[in-house]
């Protein structure tokens, strides 16, 4: 019987290595992936987003989804410019949700028993994020002011210029009453033709929106009390991004309209969420720190608003903290810890917190019911892409969707969490992925992919990638080593601040030792390695190109070649300044220390660079700089520039060729094979 058994289990593990394949590049970009969640009011329903990849037109669509208890779930919105930002109505009988149908997005919404959608606001200049009042009478919206008239009439003049950093549009908030019996306005016309004249004659006007707040400020979040009579803000002086650390919060009373200033730190301040009776605000905020909150910890703290006392909760949860939603049930927020992302339940009294169990690996995007007892989130275990699920009473967990079954017959990566010492004694993580065929007893070529942020993290994925290859890289037969170097997140404070001052060298250092351990563990030829990463990690990368000699490709994608071209020309001028403690002028050696071009001499390796020709956070003039330098030494390089990108690729066409790019590099390198990129469609 037992060789009966072990031959049926060898079959059925023959025939499922059989049937399943390596998916195109094409087909994991077109991965659907869920998004954002929204639970209903009772608990028993569930909206949430879907984004798929529309080839003809060259983008991603967003469209939302529902679930109701005992149901299936079902697509509830077909717009061919996405529906993005679904929100129940306190009564739970309608769903708004925000969609551009050619007049920028607006607010639309329909019941969720079933009928048309119907636009809500009607708002020249778009909606940007909203939010239901409690009496579901009314929504409360952001939107930006209009068109500056005196700039257009300047430029009438004078053509189109612009002073750095001194023009700029604030957002405000208003809000616009919700009659659910009003007839779209749309179906009557306002005006009606009598006698060559036009008057009104029963037409339905639009409800008007009405400001709330004005002033010299931009409102960067909010939320409405639970009791419907005020609405907390964070804000800040101008929307540049550079002025989140001035960010401040505020209190609006809905009925006077009068402001009062709440919380005003030195440094950046949030508004999080309002305490289920309306007395308190919960809060992150950096407090007096201006010069090195890129990297330490925020602050959780509550302040009541008739005593303006203050307590910090979580104080010893050692992590970046935010995202946090305040129940009748506790305080949650899902945080990194390590590779993993749990729920926490913060004690809005004590502060102490409490790691939650039942849930996946990662979770990300959480709902609650009115009562706190049921949770709607997404996330995914090691070897899931991301599913929506509900949760009741902490403890009956339901998996709602099944993205997953999207890749049941593919060859995925096999990932494993490895640990290993830097040159400095510090521990660093990384994920390994292995083929499905592995075999302990050879030794595989090597790619190293490098996460940006430089607080980003790499988790377990079966379908890691993004603009790499990976999935084909891993059936040709290698390993994939993601670092997750000094200064990412999930790790703790102190581990973020280990970069500081020492960007790129430490960076290297985990890198290299990474490598070490696996070649001393015998898993890896070493003449066949290479390394790839996109902004920081594209940073990383080219550091590596330039510092060392052990790989045969490199790929740099919006990378940093030179850390005094990026200071003069990035928009986020602060986050060198923090890192390496110094401006050029102050400090020019550690600018050269830390900087790729520096060893440019000692360059040898050759190397692809990816750049999207807009981007404003890594400007292309650090793209031109590395190629050229290598050009110089006569070291193989090659800038691929992606027409009318910024910091990213955010079209699908684009991303497909810039895995191509990634794979003929690579594979001319590392492997010596020469791959034409396919013209035509694919069949």
């Amino acid at each position: 019987m037992k060789t009966s058994a072990s031959i049926i289990i060898c079959l059925i593990t023959f025939s499922l290595a059989r049937s399943q394949h390596v998916p195109s590049i094409e087909e994991v970009i077109s991965l659907r992936n869920v998004g954002n969640v929204q639970l209903s009011p009772d608990g028993k329903a569930v909206a949430y987003t879907v984004q798929t990849t529309d080839w003809n037109d060259n983008r991603y669509d967003t469209e939302i989804w529902m679930y109701r208890e005992g149901g299936k779930p079902f697509q509830l919105t077909h717009n061919p410019k996405n529906s993005t930002g679904p929100l129940f109505s306190p009564d739970g009988q309608w769903l708004a949700f925000l969609s551009d149908r050619g007049n920028k997005n607006q607010i639309y919404v329909l019941r969720v028993n079933g009928g048309e959608a119907r636009a809500i606001t009607r708002e020249e200049e778009g909606i940007a994020f909203y939010e239901w009042h409690p009496d579901g009478k009314r929504l409360v919206f952001v939107k930006a002011e209009k068109d500056d008239k005196a700039k257009k009439e300047r430029e009438k003049r004078y053509g189109a210029f612009e002073a750095d950093d001194k023009e700029f549009t604030l957002s405000h908030l208003w809000q616009i009453e919700f009659n659910p019996d009003m007839q779209d306005p749309s179906e009557r016309p306002c005006y009606e033709t009598v006698d060559s004249l036009k008057v009104k004659a029963g037409c339905i006007e639009w409800p008007k929106a009405k400001r709330i707040t004005e002033g010299k400020f931009t409102v960067t979040g909010f939320s409405v009390s639970p009791d419907g009579t005020k609405i907390a803000f964070s804000h800040q002086p101008d929307p540049l991004i550079n002025s989140f650390v001035k960010s401040d919060i505020s209190v609006v009373d809905i009925a006077t309209k009068k402001v009062t200033s709440v919380v005003t730190n030195p440094s950046g301040d949030s508004f999080e969420d309002w305490s289920p009776d309306s007395k308190e605000l919960l809060y992150t905020t950096n407090l007096n720190d201006t010069v090195s909150n890129f990297y330490t910890n925020s602050k959780l703290f509550a302040i009541n608003l008739e005593t303006k006392a203050t307590r910090q909760l979580a104080k010893d949860l050692d992590e970046d903290l935010g995202g946090f939603s305040w129940e009748a049930t506790g305080i949650f927020s899902a945080i990194w810890n390590k590779t993993k992302r749990p729920v926490y339940n913060i004690n809005p009294i004590t502060g102490t917190f409490l790691k939650l169990g039942g849930f996946p690996d990662q979770v990300f995007s959480l709902s609650f019911s009115k009562d706190g007892k049921t949770m709607a989130f997404t996330g995914r275990n090691d070897d899931q892409v991301s599913e929506v699920f509900t949760i009741a009473n902490a403890e009956s967990r339901q998996q709602i969707t099944n993205m997953t079954a999207q890749i049941k017959d593919w060859k995925t990566a096999q990932s494993e969490v490895i640990t290993w010492k830097s040159k400095d004694g510090a521990t660093i993580e990384g994920v390994l992925h292995k083929p499905k065929n592995y075999d302990p007893s050879k030794k595989y070529p090597l790619l190293v992919m490098i996460h940006g942020g430089p607080t980003g993290i790499d988790t377990p994925n079966p379908v890691p990638g993004s603009v790499y290859p990976v999935l084909q890289w891993l059936d040709k037969g290698c390993l994939v080593l993601r670092p997750n170097y000094r200064g990412s997140a999930g790790y703790g404070e102190a581990f973020r601040s280990l970069n500081v001052k020492n960007l790129g060298v430490g960076d290297m250092w985990d890198v290299m030792s990474g490598i070490d351990y696996l070649d001393k563990k015998g898993m890896i030829d070493k003449t066949k390695m290479g390394s790839m990463g996109w902004s920081q990690g594209g940073y990383i990368s080219a550091f590596l190109t330039t510092n060392t000699n052990v790989f045969k490709a490199i790929s740099v994608g919006a990378g940093i070649s030179n850390w005094v071209t990026y200071y003069v020309s990035t928009d986020i001028h602060p986050f060198t300044r923090q890192y390496l403690k110094a401006t050029p002028w102050s400090d020019e050696m550690i600018y050269k220390k830390t900087s790729p071009m520096t060893n440019i001499n000692n360059a040898k390796t050759p190397t692809l660079i990816q750049h999207g020709e807009l981007d404003r956070r890594v400007p292309i003039s650090n793209a031109y700089e590395l190629l050229q330098g290598l050009r110089d030494k006569n070291v193989p390089a090659e800038l691929i520039v992606y027409k009318g990108f910024g910091h990213g690729i955010s079209k699908p066409k684009e991303r497909l060729a810039a895995n191509w790019h990634n794979w003929q590099w690579f594979n001319k390198y590392v492997w010596g094979e020469k791959v034409e990129l396919p013209l035509g469609e694919k069949k």
